[in-house]
């Protein structure tokens, strides 16, 4: 009787653990998913930010905060080589440790995995031990995942992510956080093309205005705070037959003269840029063509006021010369293409009549 009992306890048993074993597997499988669901969240996020219409600083900025909150990181620090010197791009370590983080390149301890394109990592096993490229922040960091970057097999920069407890990222998913790095590289990569038409810009020394690339760059942030907006372009349609008539001193003074009416009259929320040559633009942010007309109506009538003189060698008196203007005016809707719609203004004013001097909505 009592084997029968310990034989069905054991029976019992074998059921239990089996059953618990299953159990277990199914709740490690479910982890592994939401793991996974997580993890593509991120990635969601990064993208997110990517397209977001911000500056390239502060994209980065954004990228490094949802490595640090979604991965629960102590530390996480971007550091990208610029051609001439590691800058560091974003870090939420104390800023008095941040000349030891962009010079980690020279560390002996990271050089070899700078040269193989493979992540280092590092951690104390007691207390009183601090990392190598440490130099008086003791207590900071206590383990440390060097990640090098490439892009395209050319190295970049770094990403170096910390913790305050010895051995926090031995059990780290590594394949996770090369997709993370990747993830960088690849912002990094996108925002290095935003950054070069951010600053891509000149200004124009006749005028003081910035060139058209500023409204692709830097002004497309204010232009995009508005759902609608309205771009007025115009030319100086006479500028070439008083460059010719008069000289090239006068045709100056004519186009510094009517800028200078130009800055005085407009909002400084409102773009003002020199287009090309004798054409120019203003980007009324927020405002549809409606509430422009009025404004460019009596602008214009202002601009052909402008009277520029010089004294005739032939006939001893004094002649006088002032800009006709021709304008072409657009919606542009955020999230659209800037760029087509000033390009359509261009051509238009271009293929106009020489003697065309109107305000045209096209």
């Amino acid at each position: 009787m009592q084997i029968g009992i310990i034989i069905f306890l054991v029976i019992l048993i074998a059921i239990l653990a089996a059953y618990n074993l299953s159990i277990s597997k199914k709740i490690k499988t479910f982890s592994n998913i939401n793991e996974k669901i997580s993890n593509l969240n991120v990635l969601q996020d990064f993208i997110d930010t990517i397209g977001k219409d911000m500056p390239v600083n502060n994209k980065i900025e954004v990228i490094n905060d949802i490595i640090i909150q979604k991965f629960n990181i102590k530390y996480s620090t971007i550091v990208v080589f610029n051609g001439a010197e590691y800058v560091l791009k974003t870090s939420n370590v104390d800023e008095k440790h941040w000349e030891t983080l962009r010079n980690l390149h020279t560390e002996e301890i990271f050089k070899d995995s700078i040269m193989t394109a493979t992540p280092k990592h590092i951690t104390v096993d007691k207390p009183e031990e601090k990392l190598p490229y440490q130099k008086f922040e003791l207590g900071r960091a206590k383990s440390a995942i060097f990640f090098p970057l490439y892009i395209d097999n050319i190295y970049i920069g770094y990403w170096i992510i910390e913790s305050n407890e010895p051995h926090a990222f031995d059990h780290f998913d590594t394949n996770i956080l090369g997709i993370v790095k990747e993830n960088i590289v690849a912002v990094l990569k996108t925002v290095s093309y935003q950054n070069t038409i951010e600053n891509i810009y000149r200004v124009d020394k006749t005028t003081g205005l910035n060139s058209a690339e500023y409204l692709y760059g830097k002004a497309k942030t204010i232009i995009d705070k508005y759902p609608q907006s309205t771009i007025c372009m115009f030319t100086i349609t006479n500028i070439e037959d008083i460059n010719k008539k008069f000289n090239r001193n006068i045709g100056t003074d004519v186009i510094v003269k009517m800028t200078n009416l130009i800055k005085t009259s407009i909002s400084a929320e409102y773009i003002f840029v020199r287009y090309m040559g004798p054409k120019f633009a203003i980007v009324f942010s927020g405002v549809d063509e409606e509430g422009v007309m009025n404004f460019v109506t009596s602008i214009k009538k202002e601009i052909e006021k402008i009277r520029l003189s010089k004294k005739s060698k032939t006939k001893k008196e004094v002649e006088y010369t002032f800009p006709r203007t021709n304008f072409a005016i657009a919606n542009y809707y955020k999230g659209t293409g800037l760029e087509e719609v000033t390009k359509k203004l261009e051509e238009y004013l271009d293929n106009a009549n020489i003697n065309e001097s109107n305000i045209n909505c096209i």
